[in-house]
């Protein structure tokens, strides 16, 4: 496909009515703990508990959750609970999840161990095997709870920006992995998969090109850029080169880098641009005409 500005003029002319479902928001990935019955259940094993379903309409500005135990059907990698948890179980795993996320911020993913989960959470180690077979696994688990978390952020973003053009959608998902990186306790565990190398079920897409490919329904359906693989693509490379650049940004500052989180604006905003034209609302002098307000 050649460069082209041609979606400048689909900017202003392509307006907010349409109310998408932000998909992006709502896919799970990887195990799901394992979840021993509450007494008095008289069940032995519990339902896949899915993300919930998270609808944004951008005009009104309205973010509502559906029932978070529906299924959508878009879950991903072995499933292993056949019923919802109860609210004592849920406040266990979160419980030992925050321990998990607390210990990653400290030691890192590798010197990580069950028992020192287990001591922060104030649990015994049984109680850790009660839920998850292993280390790998509940790190598993602190990593999905992170990519809903972020999923949920870039939806509540979009919400309450209510972007007027293609780049301010865009940069709503920068605005929301630097306020995540800041704000959320072992975010840096989005990364864990790419170190341990821990096996994902065939069928589940790599993140960034299932979050690429939910932004792309957006930035076409309310934005008039060209939809299809090309634009998939593209925002695939954006998404890989800003988590590049961000996770630098934070690799050794907790509020992070600055001239990194800059650059990386700079970086995704020239890329998108050579290919789809400065959004016409943008002033071309101003660079990606937006501020680290996260």
């Amino acid at each position: 496909m050649s460069r082209a500005g041609a979606a400048s003029s689909a900017d202003a002319s392509v307006g907010l009515g349409i109310v998408p479902v932000c998909h992006a928001c709502t896919r799970t990935t990887g195990p799901a703990p394992r979840v021993a019955p509450e007494r008095g259940t008289g069940s032995a094993a519990g339902a896949t508990a899915t993300a919930p379903t998270l609808v944004t309409d951008l005009q009104g500005g309205n973010v509502s959750f559906d029932d978070p135990f529906v299924r959508d059907g878009e879950s991903g990698g072995p499933q292993i609970r056949t019923e919802p948890v109860q609210q004592r179980s849920a406040d266990r795993l979160s419980a030992l999840l925050d321990a998990a996320a607390s210990a990653v911020d400290e030691v890192g993913f590798d010197r990580i161990t069950t028992a020192m989960i287990a001591e922060r959470a104030g649990a015994s180690i049984g109680t850790v095997y009660r839920y998850y077979p292993d280390r790998v696994a509940v790190l598993q688990g602190l990593r999905e709870r992170a990519v809903q978390r972020f999923r949920a952020k870039v939806a509540e973003e979009l919400s309450d920006r209510k972007p007027t053009n293609w780049w301010d959608a865009v940069d709503c998902s920068v605005s929301a992995f630097i306020t995540l990186y800041r704000t959320e306790p072992g975010f840096r565990i989005l990364h864990f998969v790419d170190r341990e190398r821990a096996p994902i079920d065939g069928s589940a897409d790599i993140e960034s090109g299932y979050f690429a490919a939910r932004m792309a329904d957006i930035l076409a359906e309310e934005f008039g850029l060209p939809h299809g693989p090309e634009l998939n693509f593209r925002l695939e490379i954006a998404v890989e080169m800003a988590d590049a650049l961000l996770s630098r940004a934070f690799y050794s500052d907790p509020q992070g880098d600055q001239r990194f989180i800059d650059e990386a604006r700079s970086v995704v905003h020239n890329y998108l641009v050579g290919y789809y034209g400065t959004p016409a609302d943008v002033d071309e002098a101003s660079g990606d005409g937006t501020a680290d307000s996260a």
